[in-house]
């Protein structure tokens, strides 16, 4: 399976438009790849609270409209980065996308866990509730966005749900880049699972950008990382490692703690 992770830089001096467009472009210069993901909240930036508002759309808004018809053009599926969402009642949301080949919406998914404590997106959006799987016809892949990164829990759920291939797209900051790379194999090793984390490059609202996207495989090795600036990051990796890898080693099966079924 070949995955390309879009590092895409997120600068104030380019229209949310224009990088709409640009985006586009990218993910239809991905034909040939299975999978394609982009980072958490590239229309805006993850730090650019002020523009959480202005730029928040329908979930069937101009961000998803673009990726459809983008998936559609190369054939891909297309894991979408997250957008803020605004819902029917007026609640914001950090909502991920996810489309098949022929650019039908295939999930969403809203951001369990809010960044920010008690300021930015933790007061200023609604917390999702459900977990979120796609089936692939190569895999099964569980949806987290960025700081969803540092809850275990959310993981377990995931692979309780049947999932092998971690999905992350993030906004991370520079300053953290460490736990970004140490909490991605952390979240494979334990779940014996891929992870694919995908990062921001670029400056969002005077916050410098981890970038640095990586590709994990169930032992915690690192297949390909990312440098700080835009990039695509592919790489070729085979699933079928996933149960290979559970049926040598088969920690999963030993687990006593945190055996309720995930939510729906």
């Amino acid at each position: 399976m070949r995955a390309s992770l879009l590092q895409v830089a997120v600068n104030e001096d380019e229209s949310v438009e224009s990088r709409r467009r640009r985006v586009a472009a990218l993910v239809r210069d991905q034909a040939g790849a299975d999978l394609v993901v982009l980072p958490e909240l590239w229309t805006t930036g993850a730090f650019a609270y002020e523009s959480f508002g202005t730029e928040a759309e329908p979930l069937q808004g101009p961000t998803y409209e673009a990726m459809a018809k983008a998936a559609s053009e190369a054939g891909v599926w297309l894991h979408a980065g997250s957008v803020p969402e605004r819902d029917p009642d007026g609640t914001l949301y950090n909502t991920s996308l996810v489309f098949s080949p022929s650019g039908e919406l295939a999930a969403s998914y809203r951001k369990i866990h809010r960044f920010g404590f008690d300021k930015g997106e933790a007061v200023l959006m609604g917390a999702g509730e459900d977990l979120v799987t796609v089936r692939l016809p190569e895999t099964v892949m569980g949806v987290a966005t960025c700081y969803d990164l540092r809850f275990p829990e959310l993981f377990r759920g995931l692979v309780d749900a049947g999932a092998e291939t971690f999905v992350v797209p993030a906004g991370w900051p520079e300053r953290r880049r460490a736990h970004w790379t140490l909490l991605a194999r952390a979240r494979a090793v334990e779940n014996q699972a891929f992870v694919l984390a995908c990062g921001t490059a670029g400056t969002h609202a005077g916050v410098p950008q981890a970038g640095h996207s990586v590709v994990v495989d169930p032992w915690g090795e690192v297949l390909a990382e990312a440098g700080p600036g835009e990039e695509v990051l592919t790489a070729d990796f085979d699933p079928a490692t996933v149960a290979g890898t559970r049926d040598r080693f088969p920690a999963l099966k030993d687990r006593v703690l945190g055996l309720d079924r995930p939510r729906r």
